[in-house]
């Protein structure tokens, strides 16, 4: 059937079902799919996770008492890590180790309360503020740590504070 809404047909009467693509034709095909598979991978995000960076914001080792001068802990989420080591007298060394408000000077909380020989980490979550530390200490070495956590997000190529 001949006519003029038969497209099936050229005019000649050469039948196109079957005739390959012009080359402009498959060209355009063939970026329209690379466009529209570089604009679906522009979507995805990387995987990320919440994390904790914890910033050193002092470290002090002694034997014997000591009060630490001050330091800011602008999160309030704290982790004190201690050790005690060369007891001088088995079984009698001592350590303990008591959070302070420098502002008002109250104890907050008591981080460390050890005999002999040991070592541990303290987590400590307080409003944001100065802080300062009491170490009580007998017949041992000691050394404390405390550090800041800061929350941030990562990802495989990169990590973002919050």
């Amino acid at each position: 059937m001949r006519g003029p809404y038969n497209f099936c047909h050229e005019p000649s009467g050469r039948d196109t079902r079957h005739a390959p693509l012009s080359s402009v034709r498959l060209f355009l095909l063939l970026a329209a799919g690379v466009l529209f598979a570089a604009g679906c991978g522009l979507e995805s995000k990387p995987a990320t996770r919440d994390v904790v960076i914890w910033r050193n914001v002092g470290s002090w080792t002694g034997r014997g008492p000591q009060q630490t001068e001050s330091f800011i802990g602008e999160t309030g989420s704290l982790r004190v890590r201690w050790e005690t080591r060369n007891e001088a007298v088995p079984g009698r060394g001592r350590l303990q180790v008591t959070i302070h408000s420098a502002i008002s000077g109250r104890p907050l909380a008591v981080a460390v309360d050890h005999r002999g020989v040991g070592q541990d980490t303290f987590y400590f979550s307080e409003d944001p503020r100065v802080f300062y530390l009491v170490v009580e200490s007998a017949h041992l070495e000691w050394s404390v740590t405390v550090e800041e956590g800061i929350a941030a997000t990562a990802s495989a190529t990169r990590l973002e504070r919050r």
